[in-house]
């Protein structure tokens, strides 16, 4: 990537963020972050407690970029070919036809996903991980880009299934909404008030130019001492006490891929030390598995990592 490309890059992700925050207010750092995991081809979990926009971001982001989008409401009764698709026989043609399932669009919003089944949950890995289906032998290919949007509830609340370490490994990052402040929480209401919808929203992008941000953004250089840094820092989440699990590999492509895009929304066409360490939290966080002891004697991953990031070396120069 060249210093020019670089900012056009920036001029693009500003332009994105800001028409998805006239209708998500106060909100510009989680945004930021959303559409980092779309541009770094990767998958992005909101967990919070209900009411909080989860939904709107991830309809706003696909209006704002032009992309077309499919919402799944996970329960219970949800069916793994509900979110696939199915193969049907036709008898006038004697033929087996594949119907596809709403998993087929560009960004798939897939509402309170830990309150189906583990068996239904499990149906989005091979989608997720490959950017494939396979249903009764043959593969279909999803369209690029290709983004799962997926909000969860806290698992204390009723009604909720856990996550499974390989499903939580599929998703780039994982952040919080959180509550409003006050000034945001007035512009939701007066947006309301005036009748504003998120319908309103047009689209500033293209798919064609999503996926043009996206292959710029591969190019971005990244220095051996940044991908020594990256491997430091996820190889010390694997040795921190009170950790029963430490990162994958997938959190350390996770960081390059996000430290990326980043460089380039700052008009960087170079990666520094502080794209990757701004990252950590949300994509290394929900990597990490704590040991039932560190658990009861208050030990947290935020805990860990700000630890992880203290300890490690930043290069320099």
């Amino acid at each position: 990537m060249t210093p020019e490309q670089a900012q056009y890059f920036a001029q693009r992700f500003g332009m994105i963020v800001e028409n998805v925050e006239r209708f998500i207010q106060g909100k510009g750092a989680v945004i930021q972050l959303a559409l980092t995991a779309l541009l770094s081809e990767g998958h992005l979990l909101l967990e919070d407690v209900p009411g909080l926009g989860k939904t709107s971001l991830a309809r706003s982001l696909s209006a704002s970029l032009g992309l077309t989008g499919a919402r799944i409401q996970f329960t219970p009764d949800l069916l793994p070919s509900d979110v696939t698709g199915v193969t049907v026989f036709h008898q006038g043609r004697d033929t087996f036809e594949f119907h596809p399932g709403p998993v087929f669009a560009n960004v798939i919003l897939a509402d309170e996903i830990n309150r189906a089944s583990p068996k239904t949950q499990s149906a989005m890995l091979e989608v997720m991980a490959e950017r494939t289906v396979t249903v009764d032998g043959v593969t279909h290919a999803v369209p690029r880009p290709f983004l799962v949007i997926a909000t969860q509830n806290p698992v204390d609340m009723d009604g909720t299934y856990p996550l499974p370490e390989a499903q939580l490994d599929r998703f780039f990052m994982r952040i919080s909404v959180g509550y409003p402040d006050a000034a945001a929480e007035t512009a939701i209401l007066r947006n309301a008030h005036a009748g504003r919808r998120l319908e309103d929203l047009t689209a500033v992008s293209t798919p064609d130019e999503v996926l043009a941000m996206i292959s710029a953004a591969a190019g971005v250089h990244v220095a051996d001492p940044i991908l020594g840094y990256i491997v430091s820092l996820v190889s010390a989440t694997r040795r921190a006490p009170g950790v029963r699990l430490g990162s994958s590999p997938r959190g350390s492509l996770s960081l390059l891929a996000g430290s990326r895009v980043r460089a380039a929304a700052q008009t960087r066409h170079y990666v520094i030390p502080e794209d990757v360490s701004s990252l950590v939290p949300s994509v290394l966080g929900h990597r990490i598995m704590l040991s039932p002891d560190a658990v009861a004697a208050g030990r947290t991953v935020e805990q860990v990592l700000a630890e992880v990031l203290a300890a490690t070396p930043v290069p320099q120069g």
